[in-house]
C-alpha cells in the first residue's frame, strides 16, 4: 500500500467516524509549510506560540520559521529598538506598521520578498505558506503575486490568520486577480487589531477559501476545537500532494516507454533495410 492509499483510508476513517478498526499505518512524507511571524515577532517566537497547532499537523506538515529582515522601531520614541522584535515592511512614514492604515508606504517589503523568494529556494522545497497577521497579509500578497508570475514563489495551498488586505498603494495591483488555491482563513471574533471583517475580505480574494472562525482575539488558535480542522486540511494537502507525485512519476515512466518503443521501432526498421538490401 502506497502512503498515497495510507493516508486516503486514515482521513476516510477520521471523517465517517466508522467503528470498523483500521490498521495502523506510517506516513512518511509531508508537505512543508514556510511560516511567516506577525509584526514585532520573530521565526523562534512564533515557533514557539505554535507549539500545539504544529502538534495537530505534525503528522502531515513540516513547519520552517524564519526571520523578517527588518527591526521593529521602539515603541517609546526615546527607546531603543529591540532586535527581536521584527517587521516585514513599514506602511507609515514614522517606519512602524499598522494593518489598518490606508494609503500608505510600503518600506522594506521589496527586500522581505527577496528574503522569503531564498528561503524558498534555498530551505525547499515547500509546498505551502503560513502567516500570522502582517504575515497572513504578506501570504495574501505573495499568493497574488504567485497568480501574476511576479514572484519565484509559488504555494499550492495557504494558511492564514488574523490576515487582511494590505492598504499600501503599491500591493493594489496585488488583488487584481482571484487566487484560486486552497487556503485556510482563521480569525477571531472579537479581534480588536484586525477586525474579523478584515479577515474575511482578504478570503474573499481567494476562490477555495475555508473559514475558521474563533470566539478569541489577536492570536493563532490551537484548541480541542480547531483541532480536527487543522487535521483535515493538511490530510487533503498532502493527499493532493501525493497523488501530485504519483502522476508526475506515472508521466517519467510513461515518456520512459515511449523512448524504448521508439529505439525498438529504429531498430525493426534498420533489419528491415538490411533484409532488402540482402535480396
Amino acid at each position: 500500500m502506497t502512503n498515497n492509499d495510507a493516508l486516503a483510508d486514515t482521513a476516510s476513517s477520521s471523517r465517517t467516524g466508522g467503528s470498523k478498526q483500521q490498521p495502523k499505518l506510517e506516513i512518511t512524507e509531508k508537505v512543508r509549510v514556510l511560516c511567516l511571524h506577525g509584526y514585532r515577532q520573530n521565526g523562534d517566537a512564533f515557533k514557539n506560540k505554535l507549539g500545539s497547532f504544529r502538534k495537530f499537523a505534525s503528522k502531515y506538515a513540516e513547519f520552517v520559521f524564519i526571520t523578517a529582515p527588518h527591526v521593529a522601531p521602539a515603541l517609546e520614541s526615546a527607546a531603543e529598538p529591540v532586535p527581536e522584535q521584527r517587521s516585514w515592511w513599514a506602511n507609515k512614514d514614522d517606519g512602524t506598521f499598522k494593518g489598518t492604515n490606508k494609503g500608505g508606504p510600503a518600506f522594506g517589503f521589496q527586500e522581505s520578498l527577496r528574503c522569503v523568494e531564498e528561503a524558498w529556494r534555498t530551505q525547499g522545497p515547500f509546498q505551502g505558506l503560513l502567516g500570522f497577521s502582517q504575515g497572513a497579509c504578506f501570504v495574501g500578497l505573495i499568493c497574488g503575486l504567485a497568480k501574476k508570475k511576479l514572484t519565484s514563489i509559488r504555494p499550492e495551498f495557504a494558511v492564514l490568520s488574523s490576515g487582511f488586505l494590505s492598504g499600501s498603494l503599491v500591493h493594489m495591483s496585488a488583488y487584481e486577480e482571484a487566487i484560486s488555491i486552497p487556503a485556510l482563513h482563521i480569525y477571531g471574533q472579537t479581534d480588536e487589531i484586525i477586525p474579523k471583517e478584515l479577515s474575511e475580505s482578504l478570503a474573499a480574494h481567494f476562490k477555495n477559501a475555508e473559514l475558521l472562525e474563533h470566539s478569541g482575539g489577536h492570536y493563532f488558535p490551537a484548541t480541542a476545537q480547531q483541532k480536527q480542522t487543522f487535521i483535515n486540511f493538511f490530510q487533503d494537502r498532502l493527499q493532493e500532494y501525493l497523488e501530485h507525485q504519483e502522476l508526475q512519476q506515472s508521466g517519467n515512466a510513461s515518456f520512459v516507454d515511449s523512448g524504448a518503443e521508439d529505439d525498438n521501432d529504429a531498430e525493426v526498421a534498420a533489419m528491415t533495410a538490411e533484409l532488402d538490401e540482402s535480396d
